[in-house]
């Protein structure tokens, strides 16, 4: 039975997406889904270019009923990306029918989504995953966080990368709520957050029903870690990719060290040359090693590692080093072509007060092997991210 035919008949009254502009039953989502199928039979792929929103999720689910791969498109490109898609799915899909017919039992091996990379280091690819995967880590992911029957899931992510689109999947495979709409929201019990929207909250208290933060999409530093930890946000560092549907390891609540063990069903290994490698043959271009408790401990990417003088220098320690001052509110660290150094170490900085750059400089020297310290530290007003709040490291250059 498909999932939200299952839900339907499950837990019709119940909230299956809510927002600030209204909500949907899990009866009336799977009407509207069914009516809206009709038209995208027999179509592969079909690209969904909508804001996050109830039509977003009608969509979503019309395309998986109607056995086609959907394709979200970020509408903020200047040119879509629709990744082969021959449908376009623009306008609010059509309004529910009783005549619309019932869905076939999911192959699990079909294509469910073509979603693109965040393209930090390139032009994002497309990525096809399939009903498998997603049913197995919206099940991993359960066994990990634990599951409450009136879950009610924020995602404030967009909707054109896996985060965001995995907690609409996840709601309704649980048949829980999946709530679209900003991070101020009181009224959930489980958030998904990149660590850029956890910096902008974590002054003000966390709703009093939130259990636990996914926090994923980028690198966490330790200090906004600490001090999540410190204000009574249930942090839980992730590390993930698209190509592995979002999530591959969940730390514990309050882990401020590591991204914890692999979810259920996952492998995670380092690779001779200190690649993290996921489910044996899934490179990541990512450096890391294992702690002696199992849980991952992610370094930086492979290609950010800056040479300086003939030594290796991973920008995400020295951005960990400049985010422990006060006055430091972001930092993005990268290699700068240098005669002598072959890169010279180089840091842009957002500062939410006043800082003098040797100042800054003295205090990660305290922190950091010499050879690690910025050669040039440089205040400015923002630093380049993508739409999960990844730093563009590339654009720094």
């Amino acid at each position: 039975m498909q999932w939200l035919q299952r839900a339907a008949g499950m837990r019709p009254d119940t909230i299956a997406v809510d927002t600030e502009d209204g909500a949907l039953t899990y009866a009336e989502l799977h009407a509207r889904a069914r009516a809206a199928a009709i038209e995208l039979r027999g179509a592969q792929r079909v690209a969904i270019a909508l804001p996050p929103g109830l039509d977003f999720a009608v969509a979503l689910h019309a395309c998986l009923l109607a056995g086609a791969a959907a394709v979200p498109v970020d509408l903020r490109e200047p040119t879509p990306r629709l990744a082969g898609a021959t449908i376009v799915i623009d306008t609010p899909p059509a309004a529910a029918s009783a005549a619309s017919p019932a869905a076939a039992s999911p192959d699990l091996a079909a294509p469910a989504l073509v979603v693109h990379t965040s393209g930090t280091t390139g032009t994002p690819r497309p990525v096809v995953l399939t009903l498998g995967q997603v049913l197995q880590n919206a099940l991993a992911v359960a066994a990990t966080l634990g599951h409450d029957r009136d879950e009610r899931w924020l995602c404030p992510l967009p909707l054109s990368h896996v985060g965001g689109l995995m907690v609409l999947l996840r709601s309704v495979i649980y048949a829980t709520t999946a709530v679209l709409g900003p991070a101020t929201r009181e009224d959930i019990t489980i958030a998904s957050l990149v660590p850029t929207q956890l910096g902008r909250l974590i002054d003000r208290p966390p709703p009093p029903t939130l259990r636990v933060v996914m926090l994923g999409g980028a690198p966490a530093d330790p200090t906004l870690l600490v001090r999540a930890r410190e204000a009574g946000w249930p942090v839980a560092p992730t590390y993930g990719l698209t190509q592995a549907c979002s999530a591959v390891t969940v730390a514990q609540p309050g882990d401020t060290e590591t991204s914890g063990h692999p979810l259920p069903g996952s492998t995670v290994e380092i690779a001779a040359d200190g690649e993290i490698v996921v489910n044996a043959d899934l490179r990541t271009g990512d450096l890391g090693r294992i702690d002696e408790r199992g849980r991952l401990i992610v370094l930086g990417r492979k290609v950010d590692t800056i040479v300086s003088g003939g030594e290796n220098v991973m920008p995400t320690e020295v951005e960990a080093a400049l985010l422990a001052h006060p006055a430091v509110a972001e930092a993005g660290v990268f290699g700068r072509p240098d005669p002598e150094w072959g890169e010279a170490v180089t840091a842009h900085v957002v500062l939410r007060d006043q800082a003098d750059p040797a100042q800054l400089r003295e205090f990660a020297a305290q922190r950091l092997a010499r050879f690690k310290v910025p050669k040039a530290i440089e205040p400015v007003a923002s630093l380049p991210r993508n739409a999960s709040g990844k730093l563009l490291r590339r654009e720094l250059r």
